[in-house]
């Protein structure tokens, strides 16, 4: 679902093409292929680590845990191009197994996930993305994940995980 050779990519300019989340370091276009956009995305949270996923592994972790779809969609534009600011949300049933960074894995209970952010993308005279400034709390994609144990001689005494 996400494609890895950035000559494919037609919504994006990839000689100008950069990426950032929440004000960080940009990446470019080759590099957010090389790690994937969830391990971009999401970077080091309590739960999940994108520096020790590669790309294949972090799409089969997030295929394996919303194994009904995860669907991306606009909610709400407030500024036309140039420059562009949106809400977006990421969203689809909790139905499968999540693997945290550690090895634990969570069943979900088929709940639907909503993610909420904010980005602003500024867009060139064809409409296509040449950066993307994506604004959101990681540990809201990962928390949720990681309610209930599969194996619950996983836990740790005290409650920690």
């Amino acid at each position: 679902h996400h494609i890895a050779d950035i000559h494919q990519w037609q919504t994006m300019d990839i000689s100008a093409f950069k990426a950032a989340v929440n004000g960080g370091c940009p990446c470019n276009a080759q590099l957010m292929s090389d790690v994937g956009p969830y391990n971009m995305l999401l970077g080091e949270t309590k739960d999940y680590s994108g520096g020790s996923q590669s790309f294949e592994q972090s799409n089969k972790t997030f295929s394996a845990t919303f194994t009904e779809g995860f669907a991306w969609e606009v909610l709400e534009v407030f500024s036309g191009p140039p420059n562009v600011l949106f809400k977006w949300r990421h969203f689809g049933p909790y139905s499968g197994t999540f693997t945290d960074k550690n090895g634990k894995q969570y069943k979900g209970n088929g709940e639907l996930f909503n993610l909420i952010g904010l980005c602003m993308a500024k867009v060139n005279e064809k409409l296509i993305i040449e950066t993307l400034d994506i604004y959101y709390n990681p540990e809201d994609m990962i928390k949720p994940l990681v309610s209930t144990l599969v194996d619950k001689s996983q836990s740790v005494l005290g409650g920690d995980r």
